[in-house]
């Protein structure tokens, strides 16, 4: 049964995760934390970290992951497939009538009222991860993380405003965030 779950939730967030990979976060939160319970809120904010610091889209790396996790390999590979077949097919369909009757009017409007769904999907995704490293949950309730809230920001400044490459600045802030703790714990 549990192969199923995840088969079925994997098929769900690649089936609607219409935009890519941050529309799909909201998406796959529902499924794994909220529905199924399968992680954690922390657990989830970590699988994400994981998930975009790999190769590959952020859905089928998380499906690959919950998968493992759950069900170990057949888990991986049937929520994988789950996550991917959607696309498979819904690609592979549109793509020939994308050929035959993409210059339509109808399906050049169609294509427009799709964008901000998408942008919302991507702004929901950014607020949950955003919210995930600003606040820590502790017994006695909410605490801000005032490390991680400021090498967010540095980053947001270096990467937008700067022009600095993202992957060395990713790097910073791992290096810096995992040196402050070892010397918080010394």
């Amino acid at each position: 049964m549990t192969l199923l779950q995840l088969f079925i939730s994997f098929f769900q967030v690649g089936l609607f995760s219409v935009g890519g990979g941050y529309a799909a976060v909201p998406l796959i939160q529902d499924q794994i934390v909220d529905s199924f319970h399968w992680l954690t809120v922390r657990e989830f904010s970590d699988l994400l970290t994981i998930a975009e610091m790999t190769p590959g889209p952020i859905a089928v790396n998380s499906a690959t992951f919950v998968g493992t996790r759950i069900a170990g390999f057949p888990g991986a590979l049937i929520a994988t497939l789950g996550c991917i077949l959607p696309s498979l097919l819904l690609v592979s369909a549109l793509g020939v009538a994308y050929r035959k009757y993409g210059r339509l009017y109808a399906v050049q409007t169609v294509l427009a009222t799709m964008r901000p769904a998408v942008a919302a999907l991507i702004a929901s995704a950014f607020l949950t991860i955003l919210l995930n490293v600003v606040f820590v949950s502790e017994p006695a309730g909410q605490k801000v993380d005032v490390l991680a809230t400021v090498l967010f920001v540095g980053a947001l400044v270096a990467i937008r405003v700067r022009k600095k490459n993202a992957i060395l600045t990713m790097l910073a802030c791992g290096v810096l965030y995992t040196l402050s703790h070892l010397l918080i714990q010394f």
